[in-house]
């Protein structure tokens, strides 16, 4: 299983309608390296559901259930996107300002490449967020 980090504006598409409806495609990424992160992923990933804009945090988890395949909300281009599926929410959201003030976060490309929408994440990483965000790296991984 590898680790990644999914970014949504909350006023786009929230952690509580991932949840509301299960399996969602992650759509709408116009990204290059993005794309490629997408392209990467396989069944049983994990990803962290950030959410972006408004209130910068972690707030969920999510599962790779279909890796990728063209995006249909793509008019043109070599678009791409995965399903997931909602795993569970984090008991404390982990804020961007918590992830920057971590000394074992330094380097992850949430901070380096802010911009960026999709993005891989060490091991490590995802359980230093997972510890942040109250949950024992077990469980997120059950």
């Amino acid at each position: 299983m590898r680790f990644f980090l999914l970014k949504s504006e909350p006023d786009a598409f929230s952690w509580e309608e991932q949840v509301a409806r299960g399996v969602e495609p992650w759509t709408g990424v116009r990204n290059a390296q993005a794309a490629a992160v997408l392209r990467s992923m396989e069944l049983g990933d994990r990803a962290f559901f950030y959410h972006s804009n408004i209130g910068k945090q972690v707030v969920g988890i999510v599962e790779v259930v279909r890796t990728a395949y063209p995006d249909p909300t793509a008019s043109k281009g070599n678009w791409v996107c995965v399903d997931v599926r909602t795993v569970c929410p984090l008991p404390r959201p982990v804020t961007l300002a918590a992830i920057r003030a971590e000394k074992r976060l330094e380097g992850i490309p949430l901070v380096r490449q802010s911009r960026l929408s999709c993005m891989a994440l060490d091991p490590a990483h995802w359980q230093v967020i997972c510890e942040l965000g109250g949950l024992v790296p077990a469980e997120a991984a059950a």
